[in-house]
């Protein structure tokens, strides 16, 4: 029987949401935390009615001090963290993102704090934990799963020319592969999932336009659409667990086939 991991997911909806799910259907616990609290509340209540241990904590992690608060949330539920999802994160085309010559001061500031600050907050809290902790039964004493983009290494001037945020994803990038690199002797992992255009909440805008779906059957020709949010969270189960217990420091492209096309 595979031991049973406890997982720390920063977000309530999307790829984060179904990963939790598919982690939850493997018998791992859950500690979920979120802004909007009815995300939160709705998928916790899902997990717990289907028998998943979980935990949750609500909070706005563009505060210095909540990425703390929800590791010691964790740890005081669970003892342990087997794996950090770092998922939060949002698109800052209504703070006026886009190519450079018109992007604005507030939205390269808001989105390059929002993406990757939190993330660096939250590895870094959570590193400190799994330092501490005794290996697993697989020898490990963690692993962590960032999420970037595609757009974060190939770009699309198209449809989805916004540098904030592709300068967001691609510091992530940067950032997990220093992890790896530094913390691979500890016996932690540190990876990269960069998804195509995926249907979530936060894709909503491209994934409802005519014109940019019928461009993924260019951009995205292994499967001629828009990714389903299962595919993506698949990836990340595997990148979560022993399943990928000899990698690290890498980027997993889940695209569809966009970086070939």
């Amino acid at each position: 029987m595979k031991a049973r991991k406890t997982f720390l997911i920063t977000a309530a909806s999307g790829i984060g949401a179904e990963t939790a799910r598919q982690l939850g259907a493997q018998d791992h616990r859950i500690f979920l935390s979120g802004l909007v609290e009815s995300d939160v509340q709705v998928l916790l209540t899902e997990l717990q009615k289907g028998g998943v241990d979980a935990g949750a904590v609500i909070g706005d992690l563009t505060q210095p001090a909540t990425a703390l608060n929800i590791v010691e949330r964790c740890i005081e539920k669970f003892g342990r963290i087997d794996g950090l999802f770092n998922v939060a994160g949002i698109s800052g085309r209504k703070y006026g993102d886009g190519p450079i010559h018109e992007c604005t001061e507030e939205a390269w500031a808001i989105t390059l704090h929002t993406n990757s600050t939190t993330q660096y907050r939250m590895c870094r809290e959570v590193v400190r934990i799994m330092l501490k902790q005794q290996p697993d039964e697989s020898g490990q004493r963690g692993v962590i799963l960032n999420m970037s983009s595609i757009l974060g290494f190939d770009v699309d001037q198209k449809h989805f020319s916004t540098v904030a945020y592709a300068a967001s994803k691609g510091a992530i990038i940067a950032m997990s592969r220093s992890m790896a690199a530094s913390y691979a002797p500890d016996r932690i992992r540190v990876n990269v999932v960069a998804p195509g255009l995926v249907r979530t909440p936060m894709s909503a805008r491209a994934t409802k336009d005519p014109e940019i779906r019928d461009y993924m059957r260019f951009r995205q020709p292994l499967l001629q659409d828009v990714i389903p949010v299962e595919d993506a969270a698949s990836t990340c189960v595997f990148l979560l667990t022993d399943l990928s217990r000899a990698i690290t420091g890498q980027v997993v492209p889940v695209d569809a086939g966009w970086s070939v096309a």
